[in-house]
């Protein structure tokens, strides 16, 4: 997927139709706790409270005009790439169903529902229910947006060109992996600005598909059975995903779910934004290779800050 300055200059400017862009912080503590300077993109501010907005805006953007006709459109997700989906669908005038698993978050449910979205339980997992969306989206004739698309990429690196561009001089930046949209952004941007910079993959040790998978240069599913950090539970790579990410990621971290728990705890206590799970897991990251950054300047996505009031509130008194 080879996505020149130009196309990443035109999603971005899509994305700024409706959004600001979000702001980027060093933040001291943060800094003291990892040791050296680390600076931390903030879209976590975005209005559903996840970068994942930004690639929405940009593929029903380019829906509008390659499927004028599109009635619906259905989704599945743990939660941010609905949200994402529900308010660019609403922001169209176009219907939208999303299909979550069962034991979802409940808040991102509601947030769902609140941008209007039509909110489908089915299966155990983000697979059942991305293949319950595949079957509905055949029977209601309606357009199935995939968690991981060349739209979605180009709309997120909107994110990576602010923060590369305000702070060009990174070293390095740790990105969690979800489907795989955010750190094939990340890799596209900085292919675009001509920088050097390491991209350094992170994934639950709970869910580690994607790692092994780069690891083994072949796709290899693995269970998904991260407790907190739900928007890594994927179980099977995306083949197109999985392909960029095999040329151009350096590295990948696993992270556990008590290190996830301990970096949501360290937004909090060092910058009072809150995390998410798969949010935090970037820190986590860092915080695991503490002694690897020593004169290093870090970027950190901090990435969404969905999570359920009862789970954070967990986190932060055990």
């Amino acid at each position: 997927m080879l996505l020149g300055l130009d196309e990443l200059e035109a999603a971005a400017a899509v994305v700024y139709r409706q959004l600001a862009p979000t702001p980027q912080y060093a933040w001291p503590l943060l800094a003291r706790r990892l040791g050296t300077e680390v600076w931390v993109k903030h879209d976590n501010h975005l209005p559903t409270g996840a970068f994942k907005l930004r690639g929405g805006l940009v593929y029903f953007d380019a829906l509008r005009r390659r499927e004028p006709h599109t009635r619906g459109v259905i989704a599945a997700t743990r939660g941010n790439h609905g949200q994402s989906v529900a308010y660019a669908a609403r922001a169209n005038g176009l219907p939208a169903t999303i299909v979550v698993p069962h034991g979802n978050s409940r808040e991102k449910n509601a947030a769902m529902r609140a941008f209007g979205a039509e909110l489908v339980e089915h299966g155990q997992d983000f697979q059942d229910a991305a293949d319950h969306a595949r079957e509905l989206a055949q029977a209601r004739g309606l357009h199935r947006v995939a968690s991981f698309h060349p739209d979605l990429v180009r709309g997120v690196a909107s994110s990576w060109l602010e923060l590369f561009r305000a702070v060009p001089a990174l070293d390095l930046v740790y990105v969690p992996v979800g489907l795989g949209s955010n750190i094939c952004a990340a890799a596209a941007a900085r292919a675009a600005l001509g920088l050097k910079l390491r991209i350094v993959g992170v994934v639950s040790a709970q869910a580690p598909a994607y790692a092994l998978s780069f690891a083994q240069q072949r796709k290899v599913e693995a269970p998904a059975q991260t407790l907190l950090a739900d928007g890594l539970a994927v179980r099977t790579p995306d083949d197109d995903a999985l392909a960029m990410i095999s040329q151009v990621i350096d590295e990948f971290v696993q992270v556990s779910d008590a290190e996830v728990a301990t970096a949501m705890k360290a937004y909090f206590t060092d910058t009072h934004n809150v995390a998410e799970g798969a949010a935090a897991a970037a820190l986590a990251a860092a915080m695991q290779q503490r002694e690897r950054l020593a004169g290093l300047r870090v970027g950190l996505p901090l990435s969404g800050s969905n999570v359920d009031h009862e789970v954070f509130a967990r986190v932060l008194t055990e």
